[in-house]
């Protein structure tokens, strides 16, 4: 027996889910239960879990049975390649897993809080005072440029300012979840958002191509391009990954950090404690993420059937969490609507915490962009003492690959003042 789902037509189901993701899910977990199929356009039926127990399940198919790089594949390898972390299975996969692992474990991110925080003060300090402004577009402004310097390590005036431009079109034309449910014919349409992409997307390329080739004659260095020229990829796997790395840390990390503010504007008992308790800063920063994950699901494409309590998933079709839903699971979250950092104080963190995905396919960018957001946070809130000029939580919506708020954390911005010496 396959799980419930609506039975309205496969386009109507798409254009709920584009629309209100969270609102269409969670009417279907209270008619349906904890497991239900979803059936979208020009895919095969997803079937999706809302407890942290049947995600554990679905998640352990990745030792068989279950393929998280095909699941993704039609969504992303038109962005990122067929040589990415994200679209790779198997043991191409596992080669570039191990790779990618030693420049992005914690040790090692560690060694960029400095770069980190001088990068935010730079661009914090061109933020509008006195006036509303859209906090997200601003952290995008400074995640883009640490994936620039940082990732990509490079240096030249000139190409900095030309990615500045470049890259967010290439999310915001890459990243629409329509594109890959665009028949080819619809694709070649000469003034539609794929050609527009194609476009970007040869430009972003020559410049990183230049930039690996150019590294490869003076090697060194201590960011992520330069630790990767040391390993045995090659340069179209090593672009496919700097493009990965883009994809999975800019946008995403942006929109964790509005969810932040977002939240913490709302909550002053809770901004009160921050920003200086370093140990309380990141059981925020784990709660926010818990209570406003970005990233909405993290599917398997199944290559056998998988048994999911009453429920047979057939081979072929999609499984995966709806991670906004297992992050109110009240048997791994009690009290799940509370906002309440504590709970990453108390004890051994829940394995239904799952911000970065789960199982063997783990983020391997967690730790960068844990840091990015402690450090961040800390630097807006030791220069600026920020409001929200609407205080009636802000709704989610389905923005490229992450849930964002509504109005992208609508701010005003005031300089801070410094404390007075005795």
């Amino acid at each position: 027996m396959i799980p419930p789902g609506p039975r309205l037509p496969s386009a109507v189901q798409t254009a709920w889910f584009i629309r209100d993701a969270p609102g269409m899910l969670t009417r279907l977990r209270r008619k349906y239960g904890p497991i239900f199929t979803v059936r979208f356009t020009g895919l095969p039926p997803e079937v999706y879990v809302t407890t942290g127990e049947l995600a554990e399940q679905v998640f352990r198919t990745d030792h068989g049975g279950g393929r998280a790089g095909e699941a993704r594949r039609e969504f992303l390898a038109h962005m990122v390649g067929e040589h990415s972390v994200l679209t790779l299975d198997g043991d191409p996969w596992w080669r570039h897993r191990k790779l990618l692992n030693p420049p992005l474990r914690a040790k090692q991110v560690a060694g960029y809080r400095d770069d980190i925080a001088a990068i935010a003060a730079e661009r914090i300090a061109t933020w509008p005072l006195g006036r509303p402004f859209a906090l997200r577009d601003r952290m995008q402004d400074i995640t883009l440029e640490i994936i620039i310097r940082l990732i990509f390590g490079i240096r030249d005036a000139g190409r900095v300012s030309r990615l500045r431009a470049l890259l967010p079109h290439l999310i915001e034309t890459g990243g629409s979840p329509l594109i890959p449910m665009l028949p080819e014919k619809f694709r070649r349409i000469p003034f539609g958002p794929y050609p527009r992409f194609v476009r970007v997307s040869a430009e972003v390329d020559a410049i990183l191509f230049d930039e690996i080739r150019r590294r490869r004659a003076a090697p060194g260095g201590t960011d992520v391009l330069g630790r990767l020229l040391d390993t045995e990829l090659g340069d179209h796997e090593i672009r496919d990954e700097l493009i990965t790395m883009l994809l999975a840390g800019h946008e995403t990390t942006a929109t964790g950090l509005a969810w932040a503010f977002e939240r913490l504007l709302r909550m002053p008992e809770i901004l009160d404690r921050l920003p200086d308790d370093e140990t309380y800063l990141d059981a925020v920063v784990k709660e926010v993420l818990r209570v406003r994950p970005v990233v909405y699901e993290a599917p398997r494409m199944l290559d056998a059937p998988l048994r999911l309590g009453e429920y047979e998933i057939p081979a072929g079709w999609y499984a995966g969490p709806f991670i906004p839903l297992v992050h109110h699971d009240p048997a791994a979250f009690p009290e799940p609507d509370e906002f309440r950092p504590e709970r990453f104080l108390d004890g051994p963190q829940s394995r239904a915490w799952m911000p970065f995905g789960g199982g063997r396919r783990f983020c391997v960018g967690a730790q960068l962009a844990l840091l990015e957001m402690r450090v961040i946070i800390r630097e807006v809130l030791h220069r600026l003492e920020l409001t929200a000029p609407d205080q009636a939580p802000e709704a989610r919506r389905l923005k490229n690959v992450t849930l964002a708020p509504a109005n992208l954390t609508r701010v005003t911005a005031r300089a801070r003042t410094p404390a007075r010496t005795p």
